[in-house]
C-alpha cells in the first residue's frame, strides 16, 4: 500500500502562488470589460459608419427626410440622416441626429420652400435692373432683372460670429478669376468684390458647414463660375437678413 504524502509548501511558496494566482485574476478582470466594451454595438459601427445612437432631434430628422416618424434610431434612419450629413459636409458624420444637424435640416427646408420665387416678399430691390441679392436668414443668394429672375436661388454661406457679411446696398467693383486671400491664404475663384473685403467666390468645401466665412459670399464651384458669367464691373448687389448666431 503507497502511502500519500502531503504536499507542503513553504511560507514564500504560498506566498508567491498567491501573488501569481491574484495577478492572473487581475489580468483577466482587465481584459474582460475591454473585449465587452470594443464589441459593443453602441461603440462599433456597422458597415455603413453608423452607430446606432438616437440623438435629440430624431423625430425632427425622421419627418424631414420623410422617414417613419417614431424617435427611433433604426439602421435605415442612421444610414439615411448619415447620407445627409455627408452631402451637406457635417461633422462628425455618424448618423445622430443633433443640433447641428438639425440647424443644416431646417435651413435647407427654408431654401427648398423659396422655390423659384425667392423675391417674393419683395426685400431686394427691383429698381436697379440687373442685381445681385443675399438673404442672410435663408442663406441664399440669387441674380433678378428688376423682378425676373435670372439664375438661381443658389445657398451660399456667409460671415460668421464677429465677422457677419455687411447689410445693405453695393456694387461689384473688382473681380478676380484666380483670387488668392493675402490675410488668410487661401483660394477664392470667380471673386467678385462688392463691399471692401467682401467678395463673392467659390469654396471647395460645403456651403452648409459652420461657422460661416469671415464676411464673404461663400458659393459653391458651379454657381460661383455662373455668377461671374452673369456679374460685370458696377451690377448692383443688395443685401439684407440677419444670420442666425451672428
Amino acid at each position: 500500500m503507497k502511502r500519500r504524502i502531503p504536499l507542503r509548501l513553504s511560507r514564500p511558496a504560498v506566498g508567491a502562488l498567491g501573488r501569481r494566482t491574484g495577478a492572473a485574476l487581475a489580468l483577466t478582470s482587465l481584459a474582460l470589460p475591454l473585449t465587452v466594451a470594443l464589441s459593443s454595438p453602441a461603440q462599433a459601427a456597422d458597415r455603413s459608419g453608423c452607430y446606432g445612437l438616437r440623438g435629440p432631434y430624431q423625430k425632427q430628422a425622421e419627418r424631414f427626410l420623410g422617414l417613419r416618424v417614431d424617435g427611433r434610431q433604426s439602421p435605415s434612419d442612421c444610414r439615411a440622416i448619415r447620407a445627409f450629413q455627408n452631402s451637406h459636409g457635417i461633422t462628425p458624420n455618424y448618423g445622430y441626429a443633433g443640433p447641428v444637424t438639425w440647424n443644416v435640416m431646417e435651413l435647407v427646408a427654408k431654401q427648398r420652400a423659396a422655390g423659384r420665387h425667392p423675391n417674393s416678399a419683395h426685400k431686394c430691390p427691383t429698381n436697379k435692373g440687373r442685381i445681385a441679392c443675399v438673404d442672410l436668414t435663408r442663406q441664399l443668394s440669387w441674380v433678378q432683372d428688376g423682378s425676373r429672375l435670372v439664375y438661381g436661388p443658389v445657398p451660399v454661406r456667409t460671415g460668421r460670429k464677429g465677422g457677419a457679411t455687411r447689410t445693405g446696398l453695393s456694387h461689384v467693383y473688382w473681380r478676380h478669376l484666380h483670387h488668392v486671400s493675402t490675410i488668410y491664404h487661401s483660394a477664392m475663384p470667380y471673386s467678385q468684390f462688392f463691399d471692401g473685403g467682401e467678395a463673392f467666390h467659390a469654396i471647395g468645401g460645403s456651403v452648409w458647414s459652420a461657422p460661416g466665412s469671415h464676411g464673404c459670399i461663400n458659393m459653391r464651384p458651379n454657381d460661383a463660375k455662373k455668377y461671374w458669367s452673369l456679374l460685370h464691373y458696377g451690377t448692383a448687389v443688395y443685401v439684407y437678413g440677419h444670420k442666425a448666431g451672428t
